[in-house]
């Protein structure tokens, strides 16, 4: 990493004083631990639940239960951030998501599978929005882009981390011993940003919206609409992608390990595109990087189902992580650009409900279909990425 932190030289609204810093690495270090507890713990819970005997339409009704929550309080969550900064919604939600991983490993059974998933889910989304927030807000115009880049890269190490370890670890001591992990890693995490919070802004924006503002107002914003539009389509598709393929996986007789492979090729994928983002940034724009990648998607969508052997779907996965890994620093990049001021955190909490109205949705109504064959399912999604490429290129057109 070539800095450690990167100067915040945004003012507040009256001349305010530039905020100080922002601790890089040390954001980073706990959205890795924090992220890979999260992920692990997802892995291990539908797992967990067809060990149990759950049917796909149980296994994602579980799924949803992440995201259900979160949909219903990102848009509060991100006001409070606004008005209060990012110490104390980070905290709060590791502390969450480690109490919440750690139920299934004490009681072990499928209904508390279910409020696992709705207390991780929650505890996850704020920690989320306050970690976006914290790179959003301590950056300028010049260096945005790139300190998302870092933290995207972080998500990407995570990603790899937390299936491959859960799938090892269920393997070799099954499924209370994966989500005992995860609690480790939640709670180093929680361990870490609790020594050095001092050194995460505290400050309440003055530039924050009233009360009486709404949320939907800032979807008049033809800009940050674009962005949700993608950002949903995406989201989508990479939620499909980590639900399926437990399923599929089961289905065709793959390991808890293998399993966890497949989900790992995907996590090192975005890992080496996020790694050669600074490259595409200076020879593409944003728009065409999100053009680009949903073509690949779409691609790696149609091809999963056509294979059973282990490395081929690896490989697959691989593409797909090429694809989708790519987008996430432009969008966030494109929302802090164009978000009103003193509502950035709160257009991250709306970004939020748009993922998590597919986490919610998507894999409820894909669970249904999974019970007739997984086909459907990820040629549909293929059909969604296509035309999400097409709307894509139609504002990288526009972009000139």
């Amino acid at each position: 990493m070539a800095e450690d932190v990167a100067a915040a030289e945004r003012e507040p609204a009256g001349g305010a004083p530039a905020r100080a810093p922002i601790p890089l690495r040390l954001i980073i270090v706990a959205t890795v631990l924090t992220h890979a507890a999260f992920n692990g713990s997802r892995l291990a819970m539908s797992l967990d639940a067809l060990h149990h005997g759950a049917s796909p339409l149980a296994v994602g009704a579980i799924m949803s239960m992440l995201a259900a929550l979160p949909m219903l309080l990102a848009v509060s969550a991100g006001r409070m951030v606004d008005r209060i900064g990012v110490r104390r919604p980070m905290l709060c939600g590791i502390a969450g998501l480690a109490i919440s991983v750690s139920l299934p490993a004490i009681f072990p059974a499928l209904a508390t599978l279910y409020v696992a998933a709705a207390g991780a889910g929650s505890s996850f989304m704020l920690f989320h929005i306050g970690v976006q927030h914290a790179i959003g807000d301590g950056s300028d115009a010049t260096t945005r882009k790139a300190n998302f880049g870092w933290l995207a890269l972080g998500f990407s190490i995570s990603n790899f981390l937390g299936p491959t370890i859960a799938g090892v670890v269920i393997d070799w001591a099954g499924h209370r011993a994966a989500f005992a992990v995860a609690t480790a890693f939640a709670l180093s995490s929680l361990t870490l940003v609790s020594i050095r919070r001092g050194a995460l802004s505290h400050h309440v924006d003055a530039r924050a919206a009233p009360a009486d503002h709404r949320a939907l107002d800032l979807l008049r914003n033809g800009g940050l609409r674009r962005v949700f539009i993608v950002t949903g389509i995406l989201a989508s598709a990479w939620d499909v992608f980590v639900f399926v393929v437990p399923i599929y996986g089961n289905g065709i007789g793959l390991s808890a390990s293998g399993i966890g492979m497949i989900l790992g090729a995907f996590a090192l994928a975005t890992f080496v595109v996020r790694a050669a983002l600074p490259w595409l940034s200076r020879h593409l724009r944003d728009w065409s990087i999100i053009t680009m990648t949903m073509c690949v998607a779409t691609l790696a969508y149609v091809s999963f189902p056509l294979f059973h052997a282990l490395p081929l779907l690896a490989a697959i996965a691989f593409i797909l992580g090429l694809g989708l890994g790519a987008t996430q620093p432009s969008t966030m990049s494109l929302i802090y650009a164009t978000a009103p001021a003193g509502r950035a955190a709160e257009a991250t909490g709306l970004r939020s409900v748009v993922l998590n109205a597919s986490s919610t949705v998507l894999p409820l109504a894909f669970g249904g279909v999974a019970s007739i064959g997984m086909l459907p399912v990820f040629w549909s999604m293929a059909a969604a990425v296509a035309c999400g490429g097409w709307f894509a290129d139609r504002q990288r057109r526009a972009q000139g």
